[in-house]
């Protein structure tokens, strides 16, 4: 190539770099334009539970301007996200009785009623949470993701997907959730009726090394419609456990103690 081409070549890549038609992104760059909703949503549900088989007790705490706290304790046993048992271990008056779903299916037994009951995952179970709430924690599998913007909250980059529900059993029709940009942790979320009604917003606290992860322990759910209205979640002894899949039968809440 002699002194001219190459010249020639040196100007002619100028041109295109400050046209835009070359460009080069650092590694951070190429990383974040490589993230998709899915993927964001499936490290953030990564975080939030294990994937595995395991074992959590539940308290929850709801207050309210007009009555006294209730207190709800539980014991979660959880497979795959698909198949969960909550057994109800506070208070003493309603100890025994138990919620079984299996995929988006959910029934309760209660001591007193021979046969199980169907219930939905949007149903109440105490306070600000719904049955969905505590029995399948698994936004992956219940909404389709879009990444909706990008936002900064106190020096932090969040990503904010828009969860829209795959059909309507699941818990909510329409959730907003916020994840942080660096390390994919939940940090808020915003739950909607199927007519676009705020309903309750949530906020994820109190991470802490579980199981591998820095996991939240403590979930805020407030009402959006009830000023005051507060349930706080707070998630302990969490471990991974065997559970075979005799367990996850509606004959087989009858033996659970």
């Amino acid at each position: 190539m002699n002194l001219y081409s190459l010249l020639l070549s040196l100007i002619t890549g100028c041109f295109l770099l400050a046209q835009g038609g070359t460009s080069f992104s650092s590694p951070v760059e190429t990383e974040k334009s490589a993230v998709t909703a899915q993927s964001i949503l499936e490290k953030a549900d990564e975080i939030r539970f294990p994937q595995d088989s395991f074992q959590v007790n539940v308290a929850i705490r709801t207050a309210a301007p007009d009555h006294a706290e209730d207190l709800y304790r539980y014991q979660v046993l959880s497979k795959g996200n698909e198949n969960s048992i909550v057994m109800i271990t506070e208070p003493a008056s309603e100890r025994g009785q138990a919620i079984l779903m299996k995929g988006r299916d959910l029934w309760v037994f209660m001591p007193s009623v021979s046969q199980p009951i169907r219930l939905s995952l949007s149903q109440r179970l105490t306070g600000q949470v719904a049955n969905g709430d505590i029995a399948r924690a698994n936004f992956t599998g219940d909404y389709h993701p879009q990444l909706l913007r990008n936002e900064s909250i106190d020096d932090e980059d969040y990503y904010v997907l828009e969860l829209t529900g795959i059909d309507r059993s699941v818990t909510y029709q329409k959730v907003l959730l916020w994840v942080n940009q660096s390390n994919f942790r939940p940090y808020k979320a915003e739950f909607y009726s199927v007519s676009g009604r705020l309903l309750k917003t949530s906020r994820y606290e109190n991470f802490d090394n579980i199981l591998g992860e820095m996991r939240p322990t403590r979930i805020i759910m407030e009402d959006a419609l009830k000023s005051g209205e507060v349930s706080v979640l707070d998630y302990s002894d969490m471990k991974l456990r065997d559970l075979p899949d005799k367990i996850f039968t509606k004959d087989y809440l009858k033996r659970l103690e």
